[in-house]
């Protein structure tokens, strides 16, 4: 294939992409998952348990119920973690746990609660490997991953060790690599930097996180449209600052309203089967899934 990230080769070629959750985080939920309709799969480790014993046996679990119909080894997987990007000092000290999940061969992760460039410039630099040079310059710093954990990546992706410390790269800062980086600028905090925070290179899609904005601006529990004025605001901020810098918007999708939400710029959805079957007929997707 020519892309080991499914994900990545879809955005490509200017189509949409669809998530969707584990069947169960676990061996025999990975075997269950390899097949899922989904172009990816997200592993919440925000709210749930960081059990990075059962990431490995989930994606060992994807590579022996693969491949894909698309003929990838596996669906791309991207994660949450349990900590937030509340500024650079805070990323530095939890750097540690970027590096230790992207040795068990995800393709992605989504930083939760991203406030400032400073902490986003970070958490770039966390997933890569020193060697990649593209981009390093006046915004963003050598990267911080070291040598030891490529081996377990590379077998989760089918490539050697040495094919793995090419690839494990971020895109589109780099234009050959199949790791995605995302942000969810979910308060108001973050909102405030949102266009500052796109810019830093190395980003590929980012999300508004309404249940947690709807929070931040006092509402317990205002996940779901309608939104408040003040929300509304807050997304067409994201928004615009992903058209801006070429960044992938995030957003729940439904069948009533996906064509409406790509036409407005969604290229992330979250929603059902039903809805990205309607997503991917209306953009004349060939790839199978």
């Amino acid at each position: 294939m020519p892309r080991i990230n499914r994900a990545i080769e879809l955005l490509e070629q200017g189509q949409p992409i669809y998530y969707t959750g584990p069947s169960h985080l676990s061996y025999e939920g990975g075997v269950a998952s390899a097949q899922t309709w989904a172009d990816y799969i997200i592993i919440d480790m925000e709210h749930g348990m960081y059990n990075l014993p059962a990431v490995e046996a989930f994606m060992k679990g994807l590579t022996d119920g693969g491949p894909t119909r698309s003929g990838h080894r596996t669906p791309t997987v991207i994660t949450t973690l349990p900590m937030d990007g509340t500024d650079e000092t805070v990323m530095l000290s939890n750097a540690w746990m970027v590096k230790q999940v992207l040795a068990q061969g995800v393709h992605g992760i989504l930083l939760c609660h991203a406030r400032t460039p400073e902490a986003v410039r970070v958490f770039v630099e966390s997933a890569r490997f020193p060697f990649h040079t593209i981009g390093v310059g006046d915004v963003i710093g050598e990267g911080q991953r070291g040598g030891g954990g490529q081996g377990m990546a590379a077998a989760s992706w089918g490539i050697s060790s040495d094919e793995y410390l090419q690839k494990a790269d971020v895109w589109p800062l780099n234009p050959e690599g199949e790791i995605m980086l995302g942000l969810k600028i979910e308060d108001r905090y973050g909102l405030v930097n949102a266009e500052a925070s796109l810019q830093i290179p190395g980003i590929a899609f980012a999300e508004w996180g309404p249940g947690d904005m709807g929070m931040s601006f006092g509402y317990p529990n205002q996940h779901d449209p309608p939104y408040p004025p003040e929300m509304d605001a807050a997304r067409a901020t994201v928004l615009n600052a992903c058209l801006t810098n070429n960044v992938a918007f995030l957003n729940s999708v439904s069948s009533d309203d996906v064509i409406d939400m790509i036409a407005e710029g969604v290229r992330v959805g979250g929603g059902s089967q039903e809805a990205a079957d309607i997503g991917r007929r209306h953009t004349g997707r060939t790839t199978p899934w």
